[in-house]
């Protein structure tokens, strides 16, 4: 039984966590149309940039991805990794509920298989999970978080070099490095004044390791198929913080109930796996193009 101030941070930390996936599954939906009513181009022009911020529906889904983000932030600060990753990345079934509603997308056998794994997976997680361990770490931890992202940008230069699938597989898991890392900095960032934060390497993390995510997986999306670009970076990014959450940080399930939380965390995970083929046009695996392929793939691409 947790203590009753522990019991209330941890249902402050699992509400922002579930309003903040809504946000990120229904901002992803809003950017797709908005991105649709915007002239085609193949490459960034300033025309096309105006033509998006014009568009109310693209800026309401970054704003979405915005106030997700915010909501995240709160989350990791107060519950365990593990639990914040598998909820966060859930998104992808909000994603595709949504798309159904708003894009006329269709679900497969293998999408609402991948949703109601999610659900149960995540159910089983916050029934096990514990308290969140320390958000504090020492100044090495926080000086690797930022040789990390140096390393993946770096790589993320090579690869941009080579075209297929193995490089858009290579590309999604450094995009899903570079999110991983995003979460560990946020946890244990010093937030105890504008000096700490920053003089803090962990900021500068955050940061780097943001944007060179994003970077990353738009280059992984340009070279192979949702899936090629998806599956792998969702494995990184929820199964490496987890991993140094409990390894580093002190982050542990509810005595007795370990089998729950870990057992919630695979089958979350393996949801998401599942769903990371909804964003895949049809064209592109076994059977004909459907209508609104296309506008399914672009919404599948999971903001952070």
């Amino acid at each position: 039984m947790l203590p009753r101030d522990a019991g209330r941070r941890m249902l402050l930390g699992l509400t922002t966590a579930l309003v903040a996936t809504g946000c990120f599954g229904f901002g992803a939906v809003f950017q797709a149309r908005g991105a649709r009513s915007a002239p085609r181009a193949d490459r960034v022009r300033a025309g096309l940039l105006a033509a998006l911020v014009r568009s109310w529906q693209f800026l309401a889904g970054t704003l979405l991805d915005i106030v997700g983000f915010v909501l995240s932030i709160v989350a990791l600060r107060s519950l365990p990794l593990f639990l914040v990753q598998a909820v966060t990345n859930g998104s992808l079934a909000v994603t595709a509920l949504a798309a159904v509603w708003l894009l006329g997308a269709h679900l497969h056998r293998g999408d609402v298989a991948g949703i109601l794994a999610v659900v149960v997976g995540l159910t089983l997680l916050a029934l096990g999970s514990g308290q969140e361990g320390r958000n504090h770490a020492p100044a090495a931890f926080h000086w690797s978080l930022l040789a990390t992202t140096a390393v993946m940008l770096l790589a993320t230069l090579v690869l941009a070099r080579r075209d297929g699938t193995a490089a858009a597989a290579g590309l999604g898991l450094l995009a899903g490095v570079g999110f991983g890392v995003t979460s560990l900095a946020v946890r244990v960032l010093d937030v105890s004044g504008p000096s700490a934060i920053l003089t803090d390497p962990a900021a500068y993390s955050l940061a780097v390791g943001g944007l060179g995510g994003y970077l990353a997986y738009a280059l992984a999306l340009q070279r192979g198929t949702v899936t090629a670009a998806t599956a792998a970076g969702t494995v990184v990014e929820t199964f490496g913080p987890a991993l140094v959450g409990v390894a580093a940080l002190g982050d542990a399930a509810r005595p007795g109930f370990e089998w729950c939380a870990l057992t919630g965390f695979a089958v979350a995970v393996g949801g998401t796996f599942l769903l990371s083929r909804f964003g895949e046009p049809e064209s592109e695996s076994a059977g004909p193009s459907a209508p609104h392929a296309d506008t399914a793939a672009e919404a599948a691409a999971p903001p952070r």
